[in-house]
């Protein structure tokens, strides 16, 4: 059983992931050759752990690719086998802001009041 990974959108229509994905694809295509994978293996439970993928706490999760700079797409499970991706940051460190952590649960919070009333 294999589960689905979805980009969330503003209800604008705008998805942070998806730009961020598309700027990443342009300035380094390895990165983002990697960070598409990762993505892809979300789909199979197995990879729901460490190394790949850690819980960061709140319902939220990290996919982690480590390159020149760190790589971290934030996502959170939903009914139905479904993956949000709410969030994605580069750095040089090992931990993640704590403002890049606020903004994938103001997301979190946001999609959820908007697609599960």
């Amino acid at each position: 059983m294999e589960f689905s990974v979805e980009f969330y959108e503003t209800e604008s229509g705008v998805s942070p992931v998806r730009q961020f994905l598309d700027e990443l694809k342009a300035s380094d295509p390895d990165d983002f050759a990697a960070v598409l994978a990762g993505l892809a293996k979300l789909r199979n439970r197995q990879y729901h752990r460490e190394p790949l993928s850690k819980v960061l706490g709140d319902g939220l999760f990290e996919l982690r690719h480590v390159g020149k700079l760190n790589t971290r797409i934030l996502w959170f499970f939903v009914r139905k086998r479904r993956i949000v991706a709410v969030h994605a940051i580069r750095n040089k460190g090992q931990t993640i802001p704590a403002r890049d952590l606020a903004t994938a649960r103001e997301r979190m919070r946001d999609w959820q009041k908007r697609e599960c009333p």
